[in-house]
């Protein structure tokens, strides 16, 4: 299929007429991410310019993009070939290297990156631990892993297990994308960065304006009637730093000077 409102294939065996329904969270999370991102480099003290940004879990590489466009040089890390595809294909210009390499074992070198971001990958991945360590190797030391993700609660079980990819006329995941074992709430997470060497300093939750217009962007999505470009002002999503979490929460951490190496 082609134009606007074509439904996206989806790159996680969802089946032909599926969403692409990490894309729709990339176009939606986007504007928060960005903004969280510019409040991670503020505390730090981190320039974009002359420092290099790694996007682990990058997708069709929009975030990857906003990063560059910041002034970051950047690699876009992700485990499908598909994706890095689409990724390259939208490439406008910025000078993104797209690699197709797991989480678990990113195939970048040691020490290499001053910043992280962990994108669409703790809440699927059935080895959190190492995509942590893998983060903690290939940062500086003082170097920042920022990442979002998704607590394990009541409502999140409802939204991501029920709704997202299990009653018809809202899923644009894959059956079996999301667990319940795999969501992880903020104190289980800095407990794993801290195992990784990664010492935990910010969460942060966010969530749409208004829950209505997630859904409706979901299901206007799915049936096509809707283009990319109307996504994220139809949902909003702001942050909410003095909320606990509920469902989505964005986080950063520092890489420590010593990291335990594993064979």
């Amino acid at each position: 299929m082609s134009g606007p409102t074509a439904p996206y294939i989806a790159l996680d065996s969802a089946g032909p007429a599926a969403v692409d329904g990490r894309h729709i969270r990339a176009l939606t999370f986007q504007s928060v991410r960005m903004e969280y991102l510019r409040r991670v480099l503020g505390r730090l003290s981190l320039a974009a310019t002359g420092s290099r940004a790694l996007v682990v879990g990058s997708g069709r590489g929009l975030l990857a993009r906003g990063l560059a466009r910041l002034g970051f040089e950047v690699v876009a890390a992700d485990p499908s070939p598909a994706a890095t595809a689409l990724a390259l294909d939208a490439d406008d210009g910025l000078g993104v290297t797209y690699l197709t390499t797991p989480a678990e074992e990113l195939d970048v070198p040691d020490d290499s990156f001053d910043l992280v971001y962990c994108a669409d990958t703790l809440e699927i991945t059935e080895r959190p631990e190492a995509v942590l360590r893998e983060a903690a190797r290939v940062l500086r030391p003082g170097a920042a892993f920022v990442y979002d993700t998704v607590n394990r609660t009541p409502v999140s079980r409802l939204i991501y297990l029920g709704a997202f990819q299990g009653f018809p006329g809202t899923r644009i995941m894959p059956r079996g994308r999301y667990a319940a074992h795999r969501l992880r709430r903020p104190v289980e997470l800095a407990e794993s960065l801290d195992r990784a060497g990664l010492s935990a300093k910010d969460v942060s939750a966010f969530k749409p304006r208004d829950v209505r217009g997630l859904v409706r962007a979901t299901r206007g999505r799915r049936r096509g009637t809707l283009t990319d470009d109307q996504l994220p002002e139809l949902v909003d999503m702001v942050l909410e730093p003095e909320s606990s979490p509920v469902v989505t929460y964005l986080g950063y951490a520092v890489r420590r000077e010593l990291v335990t190496r594993s064979c």
